[in-house]
């Protein structure tokens, strides 16, 4: 299956010194700070020479003379050390994206350590560093499957390699929404063999982070998803992507959740804490298990 992808393509490894001389030619805190709040070269001079005079360091300088934010200057740090976020004024777009939106808030930590668990989980139960898949799951609708996967694939895109988050939920999706993307093309364009440009979307801000929307609701999501195609586009995708994140519709809605899983390497059940029954949840694990689908965590919501 050839399609098209976003135009840069996973790189390759580089030599460690190669990595080290690229990493020289990040942008200074001076240029991040012009770039984000429009500052002219006499008041970038005006701030160097605060600097010089005060034995601060170039980002406190420009909040000393008003110049600059502390939340500026913390997204410029952030730049820096490639751990890339909304910055303020533009984390209104994405209200439930609290990794991208407030990645310093203990809400972000959850996703970062729930990033961590399944990395780790992966790697050691693959022989290679190989990209990974993971389906995320849930008994019902509104359970915050769609928050949680969406939040995960930010976690993953900021610490580092390049991440896809798929919307496969045909019946109810959202991710275009959450992510402010157009959705008139996506999964279901390319699984009814129309595949065309702009089905992967970059997300601003974020520049390891792709989003795939669902595209035209189909009326037969079940059958575009049990077609080889949707196999044969998994690969090519894991070809392309270091992460691939991909939601589902509720497992009440029918079995598409379950063959969603079979086709990923493993899996995250989502429950709503004080809402989801045991039972449902139960239901759900036996279903996957019974697909030899591995799952790598139940996470109970509370947003």
């Amino acid at each position: 299956m050839n399609m098209p992808f976003p135009p840069a393509q996973r790189p390759p490894s580089q030599p460690e010194g190669e990595e080290l001389a690229n990493n020289l030619h990040d942008p200074s805190m001076g240029d991040l700070l012009r770039n984000a709040r429009g500052l002219t070269q006499t008041q970038l001079n005006q701030i160097s020479t605060y600097q010089h005079e005060s034995g601060l360091r170039f980002g406190q300088a420009a909040v000393a003379l008003k110049l600059a934010t502390d939340d500026d200057v913390l997204w410029a740090l952030s730049q820096q050390f490639h751990y890339p976020y909304s910055p303020q004024g533009r984390s209104d777009n994405y209200p439930e994206l609290v990794a991208a939106a407030d990645p310093f808030s203990p809400e972000a930590e959850v996703f970062r350590d729930l990033c961590s668990q399944v990395s780790m989980s992966h790697a050691s139960s693959t022989a290679s560093r190989s990209p990974l898949s993971l389906s995320v799951v849930s008994p019902d609708v509104g359970d915050g499957k769609t928050f949680l996967a969406a939040n995960l694939a930010v976690a993953f895109s900021q610490v580092g390699g390049r991440t896809l988050l798929v919307d496969a939920d045909m019946r109810t999706p959202r991710q275009h929404a959450v992510f402010g993307v157009n959705s008139a093309v996506g999964l279901s364009t390319i699984l009814a063999g129309r595949a065309e440009a702009n089905v992967i979307q970059s997300v601003p801000d974020l520049p390891s982070l792709f989003v795939m929307p669902v595209g035209t609701v189909p009326p037969n999501p079940m059958e575009l998803l049990q077609r080889p195609a949707f196999g044969l586009l998994m690969q090519e995708l894991l070809s392309k992507f270091d992460h691939v994140v991909v939601d589902t519709p509720a497992f009440a809605r029918g079995a598409d959740a379950r063959v969603i899983a079979a086709r990923c390497a493993s899996s995250i059940a989502v429950g709503r804490q004080g809402t989801t029954r045991m039972a449902a949840m139960e239901q759900l694990i036996g279903a996957l298990r019974s697909g030899r689908t591995s799952l790598a965590g139940v996470v109970m919501n509370q947003h």
